[in-house]
């Protein structure tokens, strides 16, 4: 099995919006054998830990990239740019790593593969991707959620 990209919070790391992590304990032993290489986009693009919530209003992550959409926290500030800025970042090491496959965690704004909070900060989701999942595909990567790793996990794991 080739390396493996992955959400850092997927890996124990504390950089989830609340501070907290999304611990995925499969997930953080290919980190430590050193197999995955973790990232968090949204600290690569300068956010800090913790913060008020965000959620893409006006599309999903493909929209940011076009500028048909912006990420939204839940006071009303615009943090658009820095989603862009951690997803260019990410996109960056994904470049380094070149890895077979890249686990995000599903429904974040930057890392949602197939799931987005609907933008109204209600726990609601909608189809599609966020700004992180949206740019590695448009450049070639293969971007899954966390479930689908656990439920289907590489060869050779």
């Amino acid at each position: 099995m080739g390396k493996i990209l992955v959400s850092a919070c997927l890996a124990g790391v504390r950089c989830k919006y609340s501070g907290g992590h999304n611990l995925v304990p499969a997930i953080a032993e290919l980190v430590r054998q050193g197999r995955a290489v973790p990232i968090c986009p949204e600290s690569l693009g300068g956010l800090t830990f913790p913060r008020p919530p965000a959620e893409i209003q006006g599309g999903d992550g493909y929209d940011v990239l076009a500028g048909r959409a912006r990420v939204m926290d839940k006071e009303g500030r615009d943090v658009t740019a820095a989603f862009i800025q951690g997803a260019r970042a990410a996109l960056a090491r994904a470049r380094e790593v070149d890895p077979e496959m890249v686990v995000l965690k599903e429904r974040s704004p930057s890392c949602g593969s197939k799931l987005i909070y609907d933008g109204n900060f209600k726990g609601a989701t909608r189809p599609g991707p966020g700004v992180t999942a949206a740019l590695l595909r448009e450049n070639g990567y293969k971007v899954i959620s966390e479930g689908e790793f656990i439920n289907k996990p590489p060869a050779g794991k």
